[in-house]
Protein backbone atom coordinates (compact mmCIF):
# COMPACT_ATOMS: atom_id res chain seq x y z
CA UNK A 1 0.00 0.00 0.00
CA UNK A 2 0.96 3.35 -0.92
CA UNK A 3 0.61 6.52 1.00
CA UNK A 4 -1.78 8.75 -0.12
CA UNK A 5 -1.80 13.01 -1.35
CA UNK A 6 -5.29 14.09 -1.32
CA UNK A 7 -5.96 16.94 -3.85
CA UNK A 8 -8.11 19.92 -3.11
CA UNK A 9 -11.33 20.00 -4.82
CA UNK A 10 -11.43 20.47 -8.81
CA UNK A 11 -7.62 20.14 -8.58
CA UNK A 12 -8.04 16.82 -10.39
CA UNK A 13 -9.20 18.33 -13.66
CA UNK A 14 -5.62 17.94 -15.42
CA UNK A 15 -4.86 14.63 -13.72
CA UNK A 16 -8.24 13.18 -15.39
CA UNK A 17 -6.62 14.37 -18.70
CA UNK A 18 -3.49 12.70 -18.21
CA UNK A 19 -1.08 15.47 -17.28
CA UNK A 20 1.80 14.21 -15.43
CA UNK A 21 2.13 16.55 -13.20
CA UNK A 22 0.50 17.80 -9.99
CA UNK A 23 1.86 21.57 -8.52
CA UNK A 24 2.14 21.89 -4.46
CA UNK A 25 -0.82 24.18 -4.79
CA UNK A 26 -3.24 21.90 -5.71
CA UNK A 27 -2.23 19.91 -2.99
CA UNK A 28 -4.74 19.73 0.33
CA UNK A 29 -3.00 16.91 2.34
CA UNK A 30 0.42 15.08 2.32
CA UNK A 31 -0.30 11.82 4.57
CA UNK A 32 2.29 11.60 7.19
CA UNK A 33 5.57 9.64 6.80
CA UNK A 34 5.94 10.25 3.01
CA UNK A 35 9.59 11.37 2.26
CA UNK A 36 11.28 12.70 -1.16
CA UNK A 37 11.21 10.12 -4.01
CA UNK A 38 8.54 8.01 -2.42
CA UNK A 39 5.42 6.39 -4.72
CA UNK A 40 2.51 7.62 -3.68
CA UNK A 41 -1.14 7.36 -4.65
CA UNK A 42 -3.09 10.70 -5.69
CA UNK A 43 -7.09 10.72 -4.85
CA UNK A 44 -9.08 13.25 -5.73
CA UNK A 45 -11.57 15.56 -2.78
CA UNK A 46 -13.61 12.59 -2.23
CA UNK A 47 -11.28 9.93 -2.07
CA UNK A 48 -11.62 8.62 -5.85
CA UNK A 49 -8.43 7.15 -7.12
CA UNK A 50 -6.37 9.35 -9.67
CA UNK A 51 -2.75 7.48 -10.12
CA UNK A 52 0.54 6.58 -8.66
CA UNK A 53 3.54 9.13 -8.95
CA UNK A 54 6.90 10.10 -7.56
CA UNK A 55 6.48 12.74 -4.53
CA UNK A 56 9.05 15.39 -3.78
CA UNK A 57 9.05 19.04 -2.06
CA UNK A 58 8.99 21.54 -4.51
CA UNK A 59 6.58 23.34 -7.03
CA UNK A 60 5.93 19.78 -9.03
CA UNK A 61 4.98 17.71 -6.31
CA UNK A 62 4.34 14.66 -7.67
CA UNK A 63 5.04 13.54 -10.94
CA UNK A 64 2.29 10.79 -12.19
CA UNK A 65 3.68 8.10 -13.74
CA UNK A 66 0.79 5.47 -13.99
CA UNK A 67 -3.07 6.67 -14.10
CA UNK A 68 -4.67 3.21 -13.34
CA UNK A 69 -5.00 1.01 -10.27
CA UNK A 70 -2.26 -1.52 -11.10
CA UNK A 71 0.64 -2.94 -9.07
CA UNK A 72 3.86 -1.25 -8.81
CA UNK A 73 6.68 -3.69 -8.68
CA UNK A 74 9.63 -4.55 -10.51
CA UNK A 75 7.80 -6.73 -13.36
CA UNK A 76 5.78 -2.90 -13.69
CA UNK A 77 9.18 -1.49 -14.76
CA UNK A 78 10.28 -4.10 -16.59
CA UNK A 79 7.12 -3.64 -19.32
CA UNK A 80 7.73 0.23 -19.60
CA UNK A 81 11.62 -0.78 -20.24
CA UNK A 82 10.54 -3.26 -23.12
CA UNK A 83 8.14 -0.83 -24.56
CA UNK A 84 10.82 1.71 -24.70
CA UNK A 85 13.01 -0.53 -26.53
CA UNK A 86 10.68 -2.23 -28.57
CA UNK A 87 9.45 1.66 -30.36
CA UNK A 88 13.43 2.41 -30.86
CA UNK A 89 14.02 -1.20 -32.63
CA UNK A 90 10.70 -0.30 -34.83
CA UNK A 91 11.22 3.33 -35.46
CA UNK A 92 14.95 3.67 -35.45
CA UNK A 93 16.88 1.54 -37.99
CA UNK A 94 19.98 0.55 -35.17
CA UNK A 95 22.89 -1.26 -36.60
CA UNK A 96 26.25 -0.54 -36.84
CA UNK A 97 26.26 2.71 -39.31
CA UNK A 98 23.33 4.12 -36.27
CA UNK A 99 23.94 3.56 -32.96
CA UNK A 100 23.63 6.34 -31.00
CA UNK A 101 19.54 6.83 -29.50
CA UNK A 102 17.33 7.37 -26.91
CA UNK A 103 15.97 4.79 -25.46
CA UNK A 104 14.09 6.63 -22.51
CA UNK A 105 12.68 10.40 -22.96
CA UNK A 106 11.20 10.81 -19.52
CA UNK A 107 7.13 11.98 -19.69
CA UNK A 108 7.45 10.72 -23.43
CA UNK A 109 7.60 7.28 -22.62
CA UNK A 110 5.45 7.57 -19.32
CA UNK A 111 8.82 7.89 -17.32
CA UNK A 112 9.15 11.03 -15.96
CA UNK A 113 12.53 11.93 -14.16
CA UNK A 114 14.32 9.29 -16.27
CA UNK A 115 16.27 9.94 -19.49
CA UNK A 116 18.24 6.96 -20.77
CA UNK A 117 20.91 7.34 -23.72
CA UNK A 118 22.55 4.69 -25.49
CA UNK A 119 26.20 4.97 -27.54
CA UNK A 120 26.80 1.85 -28.91
CA UNK A 121 27.43 -0.59 -26.04
CA UNK A 122 27.30 2.24 -23.66
CA UNK A 123 24.23 3.35 -21.58
CA UNK A 124 23.77 7.00 -19.81
CA UNK A 125 20.94 7.12 -17.28
CA UNK A 126 19.76 11.34 -16.22
CA UNK A 127 17.48 11.26 -13.59
CA UNK A 128 15.80 14.81 -13.32
CA UNK A 129 13.80 13.41 -10.16
CA UNK A 130 14.73 11.77 -6.88
CA UNK A 131 11.61 9.50 -7.07
CA UNK A 132 13.11 7.71 -10.53
CA UNK A 133 17.09 7.83 -9.09
CA UNK A 134 16.20 5.89 -6.54
CA UNK A 135 15.23 3.23 -8.83
CA UNK A 136 18.39 3.19 -10.55
CA UNK A 137 19.65 -0.23 -9.39
CA UNK A 138 16.23 -1.84 -10.05
CA UNK A 139 16.66 -0.08 -13.71
CA UNK A 140 20.16 -1.10 -14.41
CA UNK A 141 19.14 -4.82 -13.55
CA UNK A 142 16.29 -5.36 -15.70
CA UNK A 143 18.71 -3.44 -18.83
CA UNK A 144 21.44 -5.04 -18.26
CA UNK A 145 19.04 -8.38 -18.91
CA UNK A 146 16.77 -7.02 -21.90
CA UNK A 147 19.87 -5.28 -23.63
CA UNK A 148 22.79 -8.12 -22.96
CA UNK A 149 24.81 -5.91 -25.43
CA UNK A 150 25.32 -3.08 -23.37
CA UNK A 151 29.24 -2.96 -21.96
CA UNK A 152 28.50 0.47 -20.01
CA UNK A 153 25.63 1.76 -17.44
CA UNK A 154 26.27 4.67 -16.22
CA UNK A 155 24.10 7.23 -13.97
CA UNK A 156 25.19 10.82 -14.28
CA UNK A 157 22.89 12.33 -12.36
CA UNK A 158 24.45 14.91 -9.99
CA UNK A 159 24.13 18.36 -11.91
CA UNK A 160 20.26 17.04 -12.73
CA UNK A 161 19.07 16.49 -9.13
CA UNK A 162 18.16 19.61 -7.37
CA UNK A 163 21.26 20.66 -4.56
CA UNK A 164 18.40 19.83 -2.03
CA UNK A 165 17.55 15.95 -2.61
CA UNK A 166 21.91 15.24 -4.10
CA UNK A 167 23.02 16.22 -0.04
CA UNK A 168 20.11 14.38 1.49
CA UNK A 169 20.15 11.38 -0.71
CA UNK A 170 24.33 11.77 -1.12
CA UNK A 171 23.82 11.92 -4.81
CA UNK A 172 26.65 10.89 -7.10
CA UNK A 173 27.64 9.63 -10.46
CA UNK A 174 28.52 6.61 -10.45
CA UNK A 175 28.75 2.68 -12.82
CA UNK A 176 26.13 0.23 -11.99
CA UNK A 177 27.83 -2.10 -15.10
CA UNK A 178 31.55 -1.68 -16.36
CA UNK A 179 33.26 -4.02 -18.60
CA UNK A 180 35.19 -1.84 -20.23
CA UNK A 181 37.81 0.23 -19.01
CA UNK A 182 37.75 3.35 -20.86
CA UNK A 183 35.23 6.30 -20.31
CA UNK A 184 35.21 7.18 -24.14
CA UNK A 185 34.22 5.66 -27.16
CA UNK A 186 33.27 5.89 -30.83
CA UNK A 187 29.50 5.89 -31.93
CA UNK A 188 28.24 6.00 -35.65
CA UNK A 189 25.03 8.39 -36.52
CA UNK A 190 23.62 8.18 -39.64
CA UNK A 191 27.23 6.76 -41.09
CA UNK A 192 28.91 9.97 -39.32
CA UNK A 193 31.31 8.88 -36.23
CA UNK A 194 31.81 11.19 -32.93
CA UNK A 195 33.58 10.55 -30.46
CA UNK A 196 31.47 10.27 -26.96
CA UNK A 197 32.90 10.61 -23.58
CA UNK A 198 29.89 10.37 -21.34
CA UNK A 199 31.88 11.26 -18.09
CA UNK A 200 32.92 15.02 -19.48
CA UNK A 201 30.15 15.26 -21.93
CA UNK A 202 27.61 17.76 -21.71
CA UNK A 203 24.07 15.95 -20.57
CA UNK A 204 24.91 12.55 -21.33
CA UNK A 205 27.85 13.09 -23.32
CA UNK A 206 26.17 14.26 -27.23
CA UNK A 207 22.66 15.96 -28.13
CA UNK A 208 21.04 12.97 -29.72
CA UNK A 209 18.26 14.92 -30.55
CA UNK A 210 19.27 16.71 -33.49
CA UNK A 211 19.98 13.66 -35.80
CA UNK A 212 17.22 13.76 -38.19
CA UNK A 213 17.64 17.68 -38.60
CA UNK A 214 21.82 17.22 -39.15
CA UNK A 215 20.68 14.42 -41.91
CA UNK A 216 18.76 17.61 -43.62
CA UNK A 217 21.64 19.33 -43.36
CA UNK A 218 23.37 17.18 -44.85
CA UNK A 219 21.19 16.84 -48.03
CA UNK A 220 21.09 20.50 -48.36
CA UNK A 221 25.39 21.20 -47.77
CA UNK A 222 27.13 19.90 -50.55
CA UNK A 223 29.36 22.56 -52.30
CA UNK A 224 28.07 24.83 -49.78
CA UNK A 225 29.84 27.25 -47.40
CA UNK A 226 28.54 26.48 -43.60
CA UNK A 227 29.17 27.74 -40.48
CA UNK A 228 27.80 26.29 -37.53
CA UNK A 229 27.63 28.17 -34.46
CA UNK A 230 26.97 27.28 -31.11
CA UNK A 231 28.77 24.02 -32.25
CA UNK A 232 29.43 22.01 -29.19
CA UNK A 233 31.13 18.66 -30.18
CA UNK A 234 30.80 19.42 -34.18
CA UNK A 235 27.72 17.46 -34.95
CA UNK A 236 26.18 19.60 -37.94
CA UNK A 237 29.77 20.12 -39.19
CA UNK A 238 30.90 16.68 -39.22
CA UNK A 239 27.48 15.78 -41.12
CA UNK A 240 28.10 18.78 -43.64
CA UNK A 241 31.87 18.36 -44.38
CA UNK A 242 31.07 14.17 -44.97
CA UNK A 243 28.21 15.58 -47.44
CA UNK A 244 30.46 17.36 -49.91
CA UNK A 245 30.33 20.75 -47.87
CA UNK A 246 32.96 23.58 -50.13
CA UNK A 247 34.18 24.29 -46.29
CA UNK A 248 32.93 24.59 -43.06
CA UNK A 249 33.46 26.86 -39.98
CA UNK A 250 32.67 25.62 -36.47
CA UNK A 251 31.72 28.71 -33.79
CA UNK A 252 32.12 28.10 -30.01
CA UNK A 253 32.92 30.24 -27.08
CA UNK A 254 34.10 27.37 -24.92
CA UNK A 255 38.03 26.22 -25.66
CA UNK A 256 36.83 22.71 -24.41
CA UNK A 257 33.59 22.50 -26.97
CA UNK A 258 36.14 23.56 -29.73
CA UNK A 259 38.34 20.61 -28.53
CA UNK A 260 35.69 18.23 -29.16
CA UNK A 261 34.37 19.50 -32.37
CA UNK A 262 38.75 18.85 -33.30
CA UNK A 263 38.84 15.76 -31.98
CA UNK A 264 35.43 14.85 -34.13
CA UNK A 265 37.21 16.45 -37.58
CA UNK A 266 40.61 14.03 -36.88
CA UNK A 267 38.27 11.11 -37.27
CA UNK A 268 37.60 12.26 -41.26
CA UNK A 269 39.71 11.55 -44.37
CA UNK A 270 42.50 14.13 -44.23
CA UNK A 271 40.85 16.21 -47.40
CA UNK A 272 37.91 16.87 -45.16
CA UNK A 273 39.89 17.92 -42.57
CA UNK A 274 41.62 20.86 -43.96
CA UNK A 275 37.60 22.05 -45.19
CA UNK A 276 37.36 22.98 -41.95
CA UNK A 277 37.96 25.99 -39.55
CA UNK A 278 37.34 25.80 -35.92
CA UNK A 279 36.88 29.34 -34.05
CA UNK A 280 36.48 30.24 -30.66
CA UNK A 281 34.74 33.22 -29.57
CA UNK A 282 30.97 34.64 -28.77
CA UNK A 283 28.40 33.61 -31.57
CA UNK A 284 26.11 36.93 -31.11
CA UNK A 285 29.76 39.00 -31.34
CA UNK A 286 31.14 36.90 -34.11
CA UNK A 287 27.90 37.34 -36.35
CA UNK A 288 27.59 40.93 -35.95
CA UNK A 289 31.03 41.22 -37.84
CA UNK A 290 30.46 38.24 -40.61
CA UNK A 291 31.32 38.39 -44.39
CA UNK A 292 28.45 37.58 -46.45
CA UNK A 293 29.90 34.95 -48.27
CA UNK A 294 28.01 31.55 -45.99
CA UNK A 295 25.43 29.75 -48.22
CA UNK A 296 24.07 28.03 -44.90
CA UNK A 297 24.42 29.20 -41.31
CA UNK A 298 23.25 27.12 -38.20
CA UNK A 299 21.87 28.68 -35.01
CA UNK A 300 21.67 25.77 -32.51
CA UNK A 301 22.11 28.08 -29.00
CA UNK A 302 21.73 26.56 -25.65
CA UNK A 303 18.47 27.74 -24.10
CA UNK A 304 17.77 30.89 -23.42
CA UNK A 305 14.85 30.67 -21.36
CA UNK A 306 14.69 27.37 -18.95
CA UNK A 307 11.89 29.34 -16.92
CA UNK A 308 8.64 31.45 -17.24
CA UNK A 309 10.19 34.57 -16.08
CA UNK A 310 13.18 34.44 -18.53
CA UNK A 311 11.01 34.29 -21.78
CA UNK A 312 10.81 38.11 -22.76
CA UNK A 313 14.86 38.24 -22.17
CA UNK A 314 14.77 34.76 -24.57
CA UNK A 315 12.48 36.54 -26.98
CA UNK A 316 14.76 39.25 -27.59
CA UNK A 317 18.29 37.17 -27.72
CA UNK A 318 16.34 34.86 -29.68
CA UNK A 319 15.15 37.71 -31.96
CA UNK A 320 18.24 39.85 -32.16
CA UNK A 321 20.76 36.43 -33.17
CA UNK A 322 18.13 35.51 -36.03
CA UNK A 323 18.37 39.26 -37.57
CA UNK A 324 21.74 38.86 -37.68
CA UNK A 325 22.28 36.02 -39.64
CA UNK A 326 19.51 36.87 -41.73
CA UNK A 327 21.33 40.15 -42.70
CA UNK A 328 24.50 38.12 -43.03
CA UNK A 329 23.86 35.32 -45.05
CA UNK A 330 24.40 35.16 -48.57
CA UNK A 331 22.01 35.69 -50.35
CA UNK A 332 19.41 32.82 -51.69
CA UNK A 333 21.47 30.76 -48.37
CA UNK A 334 19.95 29.36 -45.66
CA UNK A 335 19.49 29.09 -42.19
CA UNK A 336 18.96 26.75 -39.89
CA UNK A 337 17.79 27.78 -37.04
CA UNK A 338 16.43 26.18 -33.58
CA UNK A 339 15.01 26.97 -29.86
CA UNK A 340 15.38 24.42 -27.09
CA UNK A 341 13.78 26.66 -24.66
CA UNK A 342 10.39 25.02 -23.51
CA UNK A 343 9.11 28.14 -22.70
CA UNK A 344 9.04 29.42 -26.20
CA UNK A 345 6.67 27.13 -28.01
CA UNK A 346 6.73 26.99 -31.67
CA UNK A 347 3.94 29.61 -32.87
CA UNK A 348 6.16 32.22 -30.88
CA UNK A 349 9.46 31.23 -32.26
CA UNK A 350 7.79 31.48 -35.94
CA UNK A 351 7.15 35.03 -34.75
CA UNK A 352 10.39 35.33 -33.53
CA UNK A 353 12.04 34.72 -36.89
CA UNK A 354 9.21 36.64 -38.76
CA UNK A 355 10.05 39.98 -36.67
CA UNK A 356 13.76 39.00 -37.51
CA UNK A 357 13.21 39.08 -40.80
CA UNK A 358 11.18 42.48 -40.43
CA UNK A 359 14.08 43.98 -38.74
CA UNK A 360 16.23 42.60 -41.57
CA UNK A 361 14.32 43.60 -44.41
CA UNK A 362 15.31 40.53 -46.75
CA UNK A 363 12.23 38.26 -48.30
CA UNK A 364 12.63 34.98 -46.57
CA UNK A 365 10.75 31.80 -46.87
CA UNK A 366 10.23 29.08 -44.88
CA UNK A 367 11.16 25.61 -46.08
CA UNK A 368 11.14 22.90 -43.19
CA UNK A 369 9.69 23.01 -40.04
CA UNK A 370 11.92 21.11 -37.61
CA UNK A 371 10.87 19.22 -34.45
CA UNK A 372 12.77 16.41 -32.34
CA UNK A 373 12.97 12.63 -33.43
CA UNK A 374 11.21 9.62 -32.88
CA UNK A 375 13.27 8.63 -29.83
CA UNK A 376 11.99 11.48 -28.00
CA UNK A 377 8.30 11.09 -28.63
CA UNK A 378 5.77 13.43 -27.34
CA UNK A 379 3.42 12.65 -24.35
CA UNK A 380 0.29 14.14 -26.12
CA UNK A 381 -1.12 15.06 -22.84
CA UNK A 382 2.05 16.76 -21.97
CA UNK A 383 2.86 19.63 -24.32
CA UNK A 384 5.87 20.48 -22.11
CA UNK A 385 7.70 17.42 -23.49
CA UNK A 386 8.06 19.26 -26.90
CA UNK A 387 10.59 21.24 -26.42
CA UNK A 388 13.06 21.54 -29.55
CA UNK A 389 11.67 23.41 -32.77
CA UNK A 390 13.12 24.93 -35.63
CA UNK A 391 13.30 26.18 -38.96
CA UNK A 392 15.28 26.00 -42.30
CA UNK A 393 14.77 29.37 -43.86
CA UNK A 394 15.60 30.82 -47.35
CA UNK A 395 17.09 34.11 -47.52
CA UNK A 396 17.36 36.58 -50.72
Amino acid sequence: MHKKVTLKPTKEKSILRRHPWVFSGAIKNIEQGIINGDIVEIINNKGRFLGYGHYNEGSIAVRLFEFSAVEINESYWKLKLERAIQHRLTSLNINKHNNIYRLVHAEGDDMPGCIIDVYNNVMVIQFHSIGMWRLRSQFAKILAKLMPEIDVIYVKSENTIPESFKQEFNVKNEYLLKKVDDNQIVATENGNQFIINWETGQKTGFFIDQRENRKLLAAMSKDKKVLNTFCYSGGFSIYALNAGAKEVHSLDSSKKAMELVEENVALLDKKLQQKHKSITQDAMDYIKNLPEDFDVIILDPPAFAKHIKSKNKAVQGYKRLNTRAIEKVKSGGLIFTFSCSQVIDNELFKHIILSASIVANRKVSILHQLHQPQDHPVNIYHPESEYLKGLVIKVY
